[in-house]
């Protein structure tokens, strides 16, 4: 079976590039799944230098490349499997997808990265139409489900649930890690991820001054750079405002920024180096997150604003909830677990019981025997009635 995927991919530097090239190899890993990439290029990338299972190259605002995408993935694929993310196709609010998809005559699995629950007509439209010409729509939350099917329309039919993927195997004794990246006998907080205003760090920074006056062995890490986009916008203004905040509070010698894309090694050994996991951002819709997922994966405490994704994977006290913007409650948090180790390793048991869920390796299963069943079907309507 020939599965092409339509995405970013390495060497552009962005979630899904990572996500896609994830399930190409655990795919790949475990079915005679052959993969082929068709790459949307978003300009900039550092490398012209693409991986041997890209096939094509499509320029992000380029409508003809669009088409030739399509009559490529003809001739070659199965089943496509399409990332869909507004930003990452051309066209007004990533339209340019539609003219994917017009021209595709093969079965198309679109998983959607972003689901809003009040979209602007523009975006719902583009929603409803790629679900007219997929074959069947993945989401990664099931609290989307209801969302997809009452705001977008699309039949329950059409929608199958597979949740995010994290690293299968994950690194050895946290302690020796800690050693290597110089942070033996610190409590590490962490948050990971392309830098942007949505992801409410300095709400975050503002919670610490108390907790280090209490446990001065907490450190606070900010891994990643600044998204492009972001960059390209307004430069490394969100970056100076959390270094000036940081400066003003005195907090040099707790919080620490790593400013660069990490490398998979990299940012595996500095999930493994983590205590505490910190995700306050500040979109309430924000339906799906990699960072999040990951921290799960990894057996992470977890202290989270309750966005859409976490509401789902933090239920029934697998993490702790707190209001959005608001640093005074995640001080509280903080102190009460760092005065309380037995609450801890409470919650991180919890988080490593549903880590497994996430793996790689189990997400990669689904997704085989999603393709497996829609090759086997002649139809969208065989499919749906089982048979």
């Amino acid at each position: 079976m020939k599965v092409v995927y339509f995405s970013t991919y390495p060497p552009t530097e962005c979630g899904l590039a990572t996500f896609t090239q994830d399930l190409c190899a655990s795919l790949a890993s475990q079915s005679p799944i052959l993969p082929l990439v068709i790459a949307i290029e978003q300009g900039g990338e550092k490398t012209s230098k693409r991986p041997q299972e890209v096939v094509f190259v499509v320029r992000r605002d380029h409508e003809l490349d669009y088409l030739k995408a399509a009559r490529i993935a003809n001739d070659t694929a199965d089943i496509v499997s399409i990332q869909h993310e507004f930003g990452i196709f051309g066209g007004e609010e990533g339209e340019f997808v539609l003219t994917f998809l017009k021209n595709l005559k093969r079965k198309a699995v679109v998983t959607l990265h972003t689901i809003l629950s009040k979209p602007d007509p523009k975006k719902q439209a583009i929603i409803r139409e790629i679900s007219h010409y997929a074959t069947v729509c993945v989401c990664m939350n099931r609290l989307a489900i209801p969302i997809l099917e009452e705001v977008y329309g699309i039949p329950p039919y059409k929608i199958t649930y597979i949740p995010h993927g994290a690293p299968s195997e994950i690194p050895g004794d946290r302690e020796s890690i800690k050693k290597k990246l110089g942070l033996a006998d610190r409590v590490v907080l962490a948050t990971f991820g392309l830098l942007g205003p949505g992801k409410g760090i300095e709400y975050a920074i503002e919670a610490l001054p108390q907790v280090v006056r209490r446990f001065p062995n907490v450190i606070y890490l900010v891994l990643g750079e600044t998204h492009p986009k972001e960059r390209e916008k307004h430069g490394e203004a969100y970056r100076t405002l959390l270094e000036e905040k940081v400066h003003k509070l005195r907090l040099e010698n707790y919080v620490q920024f790593v400013n660069r894309y990490l490398s998979s090694e990299e940012l595996l050994a500095y999930l493994t180096a983590t205590d505490i996991y910190l995700t306050p951002y500040l979109n309430p819709e924000q339906v799906t997150s990699g960072t999040l997922i990951y921290a799960l994966r990894f057996g992470k405490i977890i202290i989270s604003t309750p966005y859409l994704s976490a509401r789902e994977v933090l239920q029934d006290g697998r993490g702790i909830l707190v209001p959005f913007r608001n640093p005074k409650a995640i001080e509280e948090a903080l102190l009460e677990l760092l005065s309380h180790p037995g609450k801890m390793e409470i919650l991180a048991k919890k988080a490593r019981n549903l880590g497994e869920f996430y793996s790689w390796k189990q997400v990669g299963k689904e997704y085989v025997n999603l393709f497996a069943k829609l090759a086997h079907h002649t139809s969208i309507s065989s499919y749906a009635q089982g048979e």
